[in-house]
């Protein structure tokens, strides 16, 4: 059956300065949903979300204003979790569903995703956080986990040395963590290039430039910026190792694009990241986990990947049998359109 979906984005959703995991999940899902034979029409709303002015909140409510009667809105988190004042009049004359990425949690939030007909999360952990702290009905809370695109093996060296951190360089994904953890395994041979948005924290990434030349990582660890498509194939394919040093993290997308390659993991265990992590069909999890916010503890299972080529041959192998049970973009559509259609 053919359905219509007006979706409001953030402005900066193909803005290839700042890409971003919720950025790739939109472009993804709603790209799957028109070859279901849905009619999607896109609204992307400028503005400094989740921290709109008052004019961009006027520009969302003009939007919203323009949507036929009954019609199906389906807003990114970013947008719609933050103008609960603005979803409100509309809470009856549209089917609002709302796409929570990572919860900001605060009382603006809680009013909107109550104002929604249906919320959509990324990641089951999502969904209990978002049960537990703002007491949503459960049947309107769903899940639509990212799925992965299939990807060649990565070969892997010997010494397990090429490691590959993907994310913008904030506060929230950790770099600070990592390089201190990083300069206390100075002394093995390693080199790090974090691929991510330089632009979102300029101070933080200053002030990340310093501690690097600091502590003589200089020419080991590289902010590289910004990374896509093929060049970001490239990295992957270049990588042993995916490090991921979040202090919060619902789902984390570059884990499942490094298990797709066959490459392991070492992660926090924060949010989603355990679930995402998973595990190869015989029980072993394909990479380490270790508390967030911790340098040390990151340090000292970068030292056991960098010095065990047992430990290395073990989640290599876990991480090339966890690769095949992972599931395609088909899956998170399927599970979108099915949530969007109870909306309806």
């Amino acid at each position: 059956m053919s359905r219509t979906l007006h979706a409001v984005l953030p402005g900066d959703v193909d803005d290839p300065a700042t890409p971003s995991g919720g950025n790739h999940y939109d472009r993804r899902v709603l790209a799957g949903l028109a070859a279901a034979g849905w009619s999607v029409h896109e609204h992307p709303v400028p503005g400094g979300w989740p921290l709109p002015a008052p004019a961009d909140r006027a520009t969302l409510a003009r939007v919203l204003g323009a949507v036929p009667d009954r019609a199906v809105v389906l807003l990114d988190g970013l947008v719609g979790c933050v103008v609960p004042e603005v979803l409100a009049p509309h809470a009856d004359r549209l089917r609002l569903a709302v796409l929570v990425h990572l919860p900001l949690d605060h009382d603006a939030e809680r009013a909107a995703l109550h104002a929604a007909a249906a919320v959509v999360t990324t990641s089951a952990w999502t969904r209990r956080w978002l049960l537990d702290r703002y007491a949503l009905p459960a049947g309107r809370v769903h899940v639509a986990a990212p799925g992965v695109d299939p990807a060649p093996p990565a070969v892997g060296s010997a010494s397990g040395g090429r490691l590959l951190s993907v994310a913008a360089v904030t506060p929230l994904k950790g770099h600070d963590v990592l390089v201190d953890a990083l300069a206390a395994v100075a002394d093995r041979p390693w080199r790090c290039d974090c691929v991510g948005s330089l632009t979102r924290d300029p101070e933080f990434v200053e002030r990340l430039r310093r501690r690097i030349t600091d502590t003589g990582l200089a020419g080991r660890v590289r902010l590289t910026g910004p990374c896509t498509g093929p060049a970001l194939d490239v990295a992957y394919a270049a990588a042993d190792l995916l490090v991921l040093a979040s202090r919060v993290e619902t789902y984390g997308m570059v884990v499942t694009e490094a298990l797709a390659r066959g490459v392991p993991v070492l992660a926090t265990a924060t949010g989603g990241l355990p679930d995402t992590l998973g595990r190869a069909p015989n029980g072993t999890p394909p990479g380490l986990l270790v508390s967030p916010d911790d340098p040390a503890a990151l340090a000292g299972a970068l030292r056991r990947w960098l010095t065990d080529p047992e430990l290395r041959t073990r989640l290599r192998r876990a991480a090339r049998e966890r690769r095949d049970t992972l599931h395609d973009w088909t899956t998170t559509t399927t599970a979108l359109a099915t949530a969007l259609e109870g909306a309806a």
